[in-house]
């Protein structure tokens, strides 16, 4: 969800191209489960085969978590809205990338070895990825964590994060920052004001 961000020239796509995309996917790739084999040798490839119609994907499912996410969280940032209007269309958006590519668990049990879990997917492995990004959404969605998700309301953020400690109440220590100081500037501005009136 946070592949869309802010900072003062405006809000950014971080997945905007197909390279952009990918770069994401091999950053994020190792913290995939369950990990195919044949996504790891797509994302080393060079240039990964259907890499534009991956990105296409992962920009759908992300616009569809984001809405989710907003319904969630209640989430009142304009400049945080999804492109997806609908809750409806964000549901069918998610359950579409979770159902494109299959990626089941084998057993591998040599003769005289340990049995081993291998995990397969069909045969395009960037929409087996974003198939996983989708069922990890389902996941947050339907877990104990829903509860916890929230919208960063600093000043200028679009992000979403998990609130895992009780204080918390920004995504980062610099929207924190950003909050108390927007804070200290309208208190001043309200003393200036009255003192005029």
């Amino acid at each position: 969800m946070n592949t869309i961000w802010a900072d003062r020239d405006g809000v950014h796509d971080a997945i905007a191209d197909p390279d952009e995309a990918i770069a994401w996917l091999r950053a994020v790739g190792p913290r995939l489960t369950p990990s195919a084999p044949a996504v790891g040798a797509w994302l080393d490839a060079e240039r990964p085969a259907g890499a534009e119609a991956t990105a296409v994907r992962l920009r759908g499912l992300r616009d569809a978590l984001r809405r989710l996410a907003a319904e969630a969280t209640e989430d009142p940032r304009p400049d945080a809205q999804s492109t997806i209007a609908t809750r409806d269309a964000a549901l069918a958006a998610l359950n579409d990338a979770c159902s494109v590519t299959p990626v089941w668990a084998t057993l591998h049990w040599p003769s005289g070895g340990d049995p081993t879990r291998i995990v397969r997917t069909g045969d395009l492995a960037g929409q087996a990825m974003v198939a996983m990004l989708a069922g990890q959404a389902v996941d947050l969605f339907t877990g104990d964590m829903r509860p916890q998700l929230r919208a960063c309301l600093a000043p200028g953020c679009v992000l979403y994060f998990v609130k895992q400690h009780p204080r918390r109440e920004w995504c980062s220590a610099g929207c924190g920052n950003r909050a108390r100081v927007a804070r200290h500037y309208q208190r001043h501005q309200a003393v200036k004001t009255d003192a005029k009136s």
